[in-house]
């Protein structure tokens, strides 16, 4: 399943690089994802560059043969921090990019591959798709488009008992990340991909989603339960 995370976190990958290649990743003409083939060795990584705007949604999905092979996401003006880190969020990727701007895509090998002086061959999808967020205000300091509550509960609370505050992050209409804070700490991000449920960020989880009218009912690791009208979704 592919996810997105809005979270910005440390990236944690094995250690500074020896040495960082930077490569730009272009798209051929017409097209709207590419597919690159690399290898890295030791505490060497490769940088991927590309540009892509606010709004629209990026996904990335790496193939390998080694267990320790891993790619990290990084924002613009970036060099160690990163929205998605793949060594505790698996090998894909989806996010709505929440800024205009050169994005990186990180390719490395954990530590304990590294300092055994190992490769990895590995395979890249990268796809940038939807229209860039246009006539949608962001909230002042933040890169949301809209903030608020919505209806969740947390364990045997009945269904929409509690309140939880939410950011959202909109693309084109029926995508959208919403980032969700219960009490307690945790941050969930849900990712809506046109029609299509899936859960993002550094700590995953099983999911279950379903639609009753113009209302979606989430549920997370059999205990976490948010109610998500299409209005934080879609705006209006």
């Amino acid at each position: 399943m592919v996810v997105i995370c809005l979270l910005v976190v440390a990236a944690s990958w094995a250690a500074a690089a020896d040495t960082i290649t930077t490569k730009p990743l272009q798209f051929a003409k017409g097209a709207s994802s590419a597919t690159v083939r690399g290898t890295v060795k030791g505490y060497d990584s490769v940088d991927y560059k590309l540009r892509a705007r606010a709004g629209q949604t990026m996904k990335v999905a790496l193939k390998t043969g080694n267990a320790s092979n891993y790619f990290n996401v990084l924002p613009p003006g970036s060099n160690d921090v990163a929205i998605f880190i793949g060594s505790t969020s698996g090998s894909e990727y989806v996010g709505v990019l929440p800024t205009d701007d050169e994005y990186t895509i990180r390719v490395y090998l954990m530590r304990n591959a590294a300092r055994r002086n190992e490769s990895a061959d590995y395979t890249l999808s990268v796809s940038i798709t939807g229209n860039a967020s246009a006539g949608d205000a962001k909230v002042s300091g933040t890169p949301y488009h809209a903030t608020g509550k919505l209806p969740c509960s947390m364990g045997n609370a009945p269904a929409g008992s509690q309140q939880c505050d939410f950011g959202v992050i909109r693309g084109q209409r029926g995508h959208a990340e919403v980032e969700v804070t219960p009490a307690g700490g945790l941050k969930r991000v849900l990712i809506f991909d046109g029609g299509k449920v899936a859960v993002g960020g550094s700590a995953g989880g099983k999911l279950k989603a379903g639609k009753s009218g113009d209302t979606w009912n989430v549920e997370v690791n059999d205990h976490e339960h948010y109610l998500v009208p299409e209005a934080v979704i879609n705006g209006g």
